[in-house]
């Protein structure tokens, strides 16, 4: 008897795969997850500006789910996350991180708050296990609902006039990071203003077994608005421009790196702003309080860099001699018109003024030439359009 390699073990289809599949006219696939998504349909120019001029539907049901709920439920998910979860209101959604012992990142995700004691948390990498262990002691159960709800993020300028074509009553006094209910054809459609394009924009989740009509509902909803489905590629470009980290590629979780100087704090991530000192204990605290005295080793920071060739793995020098960090994520922003980058820094280097170089490899009649670029540190984000925050959205 012989035994598949752990590379040939088939991906699972998302709910949405019967209509993504037959779009994906570049057969261009990733594995999220343990799922196949689609990395770009068939143009990866026109799915980014479908982003910033239009709508969009990128199929996020590959996100890992779980669904923390019990008398107990805020006072574990305080224990274990860093900003204070009392503070998050029913039908809220907050963007949250959590620490290991040491206070370096695990994950980032959002955070729904669904009741007084019902919470569902999003992540891209799987914690079931940490999350059950840190359970004992508390009245809370901790379940992965992840294959029990299919997901789409509808996203662009757009998206809101979408939604009203679908009659989403309402739809546009939905604040930024509120959830609302709606009844679609006598099925549960949960709506949360959120997304990873720092545009306008919307996820909407559902039963897994409905999934095909909310996207067909969706198309015929759009089709007068150039409702476009988007791949990965597309949706990081429009990530990178919002200034939005990604674990394992702005950082490594923390409990993936094979080398312990490849972890980060929030500190070293530019989420100081996620850290809430003040309501007590939590995984990570004694850490990150010794850290704020010593001071960090690194920082996150965003740049800009001259010229057009995207930095992609550049290596970042002071005075063009002494490497002082790496490039993580790079583009050419065709909105904001940089060339823009997230780049790690050594503290020191990214409390400078100037004098910084981004060493650059450009693929030249099949040889690879070495050039530097000057760069400087710039505040994030790189683009950030005021609808992503109007209340009520905008309806072009």
């Amino acid at each position: 008897m012989t035994t598949k390699p752990l590379y040939q073990t088939p991906l699972l289809e998302t709910p949405f795969h019967a209509r993504t599949a037959p779009l994906n006219r570049v057969n261009e696939w990733s594995r999220w997850a343990g799922y196949a998504t689609v990395d770009c349909f068939t143009d990866l120019p026109g799915e980014y500006f479908a982003i910033r001029h239009a709508a969009t539907l990128f199929d996020v049901s590959p996100m890992v789910k779980y669904r923390i709920a019990g008398t107990d439920a805020e006072r574990y998910m305080n224990r274990l996350l860093t900003r204070d979860v009392r503070k998050l209101k029913q039908g809220r959604v907050a963007y949250a991180i959590w620490c290991n012992d040491d206070g370096k990142v695990l994950d980032d995700g959002t955070v729904f708050r669904l009741g007084a004691s019902e919470f569902l948390l999003n992540a891209q990498e799987r914690h079931l296990a940490w999350l059950q262990d840190s359970a004992p002691g508390y009245d809370v159960t901790v379940e992965d609902v992840s294959e029990s709800i299919a997901g789409l993020a509808l996203q662009g300028p757009l998206s809101c006039t979408v939604l009203k074509a679908m009659e989403l009553d309402g739809i546009a006094d939905l604040k930024p990071f509120g959830i609302a209910e709606f009844d679609v054809a006598g099925t549960p459609l949960t709506v949360s203003r959120t997304g990873f394009t720092g545009d306008l924009g919307y996820e909407l989740w559902i039963d897994p077994a409905r999934a095909l009509d909310l996207w067909d509902r969706l198309m015929e909803a759009g089709a007068l608005h150039r409702l476009t489905p988007i791949g990965s590629q597309a949706l990081n470009l429009a990530r990178i421009e919002a200034g939005f980290i990604q674990t394992n590629a702005d950082f490594v979780a923390a409990d993936h790196a094979v080398r312990p100087t490849r972890q980060r704090s929030p500190f070293e991530l530019g989420l100081d702003w996620l850290v809430d000192f003040d309501k007590g204990h939590f995984v990570g605290r004694r850490a990150l309080l010794r850290e704020r005295e010593t001071g960090s080793r690194y920082r996150l920071v965003g740049l800009d860099i001259e010229g057009r060739k995207p930095a992609h793995d550049a290596l970042i020098y002071h005075g063009k001699s002494r490497q002082v960090g790496m490039v993580t994520s790079a583009m050419w922003s065709p909105t904001a018109k940089r060339n823009i980058a997230l780049a790690t820094l050594d503290a020191a280097a990214a409390d400078k003024a100037g004098g910084l170089w981004a060493e650059i490899y450009v693929n030249k009649e099949m040889k690879w030439e070495k050039t530097a670029a000057r760069c400087r540190i710039v505040a994030r984000p790189f683009f950030d359009p005021p609808r992503r925050r109007a209340t009520p959205a905008p309806d072009y």
